[in-house]
């Protein structure tokens, strides 16, 4: 069967695969399962897909998920008073990882992204000048970097210490538990746990 006969079919595979983690191949699975085994489910992930842009949205000061229905402006870690840290993570779902060890009591910042030339993701297209405004802003007693440990991250770090140093901040990043190409949304709880306990001060 000649795909590209069949357009609608043809889109829905693309948009798949423009997924993490989901190549042309996987999406194509899930495109012919969609049609041919479960079409209800088809629907309830359209469905899904649009409340989820409709009811959540970032919040402007750090990045961090907001119920859109809120009557607020800002998330609830913004409304963490004078948060002696600011924990920084490359995404959400690095939140909920570092939430889930139940140790780590601060604030958190969502970069949104790593620094990757190569990927074309520049220090502006991350949310670093926020971050830097809420340091001023708070008086932060400390920053914790909480980048996965690989090149982007890695390079980010470096990147972040060397303008957060001049605020007068303490700088640290987490322990050497979590093994280097890993990811911190993958890592158990205990090993990331004690990397944050064992944080190590730049």
């Amino acid at each position: 069967m000649v795909i590209s006969r069949f357009p609608a079919i043809e889109q829905c595979i693309n948009a798949f695969a423009k997924l993490p983690g989901i190549g042309p191949k996987s999406a194509q699975r899930i495109v012919f399962h969609l049609l041919s085994k479960d079409t209800k489910l088809s629907k309830v992930i359209a469905s899904s897909c649009d409340s989820l842009i409709d009811k959540i949205s970032l919040c402007p000061n750090c990045s961090m998920l907001i119920q859109s229905e809120s009557k607020d402006d800002h998330c609830r870690n913004c409304f963490i008073k004078d948060p002696p840290e600011i924990c920084i993570v490359e995404d959400h779902s690095d939140v909920f990882a570092i939430q889930r060890t139940g140790n780590f009591r601060g604030s958190f910042h969502v970069l949104m992204g790593l620094i990757s030339p190569l990927d074309g993701t520049e220090p502006e297209d991350l949310t670093i000048s926020l971050l830097v405004e809420r340091i001023k802003t708070l008086g932060t007693k400390e920053v914790i970097l909480a980048l996965n440990p690989n090149m982007a991250g890695e390079g980010t770090s470096l990147y972040l210490s060397k303008i957060l140093k001049p605020l007068g901040v303490k700088i640290s990043k987490l322990a050497r538990g979590i093994p280097m190409g890993s990811q911190l949304e993958y890592t158990d709880e205990i090993t990331l746990s004690r990397s944050i306990e064992d944080r190590t001060e730049l």
